[in-house]
């Protein structure tokens, strides 16, 4: 009885984890994919203008912790002139951008 009650528990925590992760990849695609790139290397029309860093490259993501990622998410960035860099991504729960920030970890190679 006791394998059964694991076998179900460790269903449903990976069908929360697919549904997790499934949104934020979602998230990625409808958000951030425009600027960053659908594989995270910034290689796009704007990634190029503004010089994004490459978020496949484990340098580029030690750049940052998790906290400030979140941060850039929820608030946008600015460069040392006051110019918006980063748009703020509106509309996402605190748990939407935490999972996003994990997304984000993942892309790194």
């Amino acid at each position: 009885m006791k394998s059964l009650h694991r076998l179900v528990a460790l269903a449903l925590a990976t069908a929360t984890l697919s549904a997790f992760g499934a949104d934020a990849a979602t998230n990625w695609t409808d958000q951030c994919a425009k600027c960053h790139g659908a594989d995270g290397k910034g290689e796009t029309k704007m990634g190029r203008k503004l010089s994004i860093g490459d978020m496949t490259d484990a340098k580029m993501q030690a750049k940052f912790t998790d906290e400030e990622a979140a941060k850039a998410i929820k608030n946008g960035l600015t460069d040392s002139t006051g110019k918006t860099t980063m748009k703020a991504i509106e509309g996402l729960s605190d748990d939407d951008i935490k999972a996003l920030v994990a997304y984000v970890r993942t892309l790194k190679k």
